[in-house]
């Protein structure tokens, strides 16, 4: 295998060294791909709440052994050959890493693993070292798909804030006049509202209790913003119709609620969020007749690569805040008090 990475074999980290602690700028080594493995040198990684979830973990709660470099939304470039990629092609890492053995790692879908319960990682960032570094050393070639000349400040959070709400959608099936909800214009949400607008002919309301989140969700193209309110369930239901489906990017008890509420029957509620909110399902109970309710987790392989055709296309664009790594802290500050527009990208290099 040909290497071609910095002669400096040291390179700045965004770490979690121990359950409870801050994360840190830490030097770590430059990983020396052997086997399968790929080195991809960063030129993007995206924040996300589920960072947050991982650095409020109480030690014990997840499987996770720290230390760890965090990042879970990457795209650079090829660093070490390969069979499928050469040094320099540009890319995005699928960032959920499974056994890689199992029949659904098999086929891309490492997102729904046969042993996740049996591994310490959920992926790159997750358990594994990820991409707030200037390099990261990914599994398999199969986890990277290639961008063209996409953005990599679009790219990287395409793996996750385009990814997770795309096959949220593709696991719905809707008509030409459905109402579709999405409840949450944040990193996900606004992008949620883009691929229902490219890929169905559904109505789109969209609600969050912040009004530069709606400003957000007009822009990204719904058709229709509330702000909660008392009243914004009996709003939803008499000019929707009902809900075919409600897309929960926040999933809090407010919010679980809301979604029970406007479903109409046999609807789907999508809870994408994880808000830490609980939904008694009892027959009867709070949802219709008929309805579903699915928890997805982040996408294939093969949809990350969907995503990135859109984007390429111009039907999905990322809002994004940029910001060096070295403000790393800054930027997760912004994101803890919600002060980020769309989604926060680090920049390592």
């Amino acid at each position: 295998m040909v290497g071609v990475v910095s002669p400096v074999r040291k390179t700045p980290a965004l770490r979690l060294t121990a359950w409870g602690d801050p994360p840190s700028l830490a030097d770590a080594d430059v990983p020396e791909p052997t086997g399968t493995e790929v080195l991809v040198r960063v030129e993007a990684a995206g924040l996300c709440h589920s960072d947050l979830h991982v650095l409020d973990a109480a030690p014990g709660a997840l499987p996770y052994r720290p230390p760890f470099t965090l990042g879970h939304e990457i795209a650079g470039q090829v660093a070490s050959a390969s069979d499928s990629f050469a040094v320099g092609d540009r890319v995005a890492v699928h960032g959920p890493w499974g056994c890689g053995t199992c029949r659904r790692c098999a086929v891309g879908e490492d997102n729904y693993c046969d042993r996740r319960a049996e591994l310490s990682w959920s992926g790159a960032g997750l358990g594994r070292d990820g991409g707030m570094a200037e390099y990261v050393l990914v599994p398999h070639a199969r986890h990277l798909a290639p961008i063209g000349d996409l953005d990599v400040t679009q790219a990287a959070p395409l793996t996750d804030a385009g990814l997770t709400p795309y096959h949220a959608v593709a696991g719905l099936t809707l008509g030409e006049d459905a109402a579709v909800v999405v409840i949450g214009v944040g990193g996900l949400g606004h992008v949620a509202i883009q691929i229902l607008r490219a890929t169905t002919r559904a109505r789109v309301f969209a609600v969050d209790v912040r009004e530069d989140a709606l400003a957000l969700a007009d822009r990204s193209g719904a058709h229709r913003t509330l702000l909660t309110r008392t009243d914004t369930a009996a709003v939803l239901r008499r000019e929707s119709g009902g809900a075919d489906a409600v897309l929960d990017f926040v999933g809090s008890d407010p919010t679980l609620s809301l979604g029970a509420r406007i479903l109409r029957p046999g609807g789907a509620l999508v809870i994408v969020g994880s808000g830490g909110g609980q939904l008694t399902v009892t027959k009867p109970g709070p949802l219709p007749q008929g309805a579903s309710v699915s928890l997805p987790f982040w996408g294939s392989s093969r949809e990350l690569r969907e995503v990135i055709a859109l984007a390429r296309a111009g039907h999905i664009r990322v809002e994004t805040e940029q910001f060096p790594l070295s403000a790393a802290e800054e930027a997760f500050a912004r994101l803890r008090e919600g002060r980020i527009r769309g989604r926060a990208v680090l920049l390592p290099g």
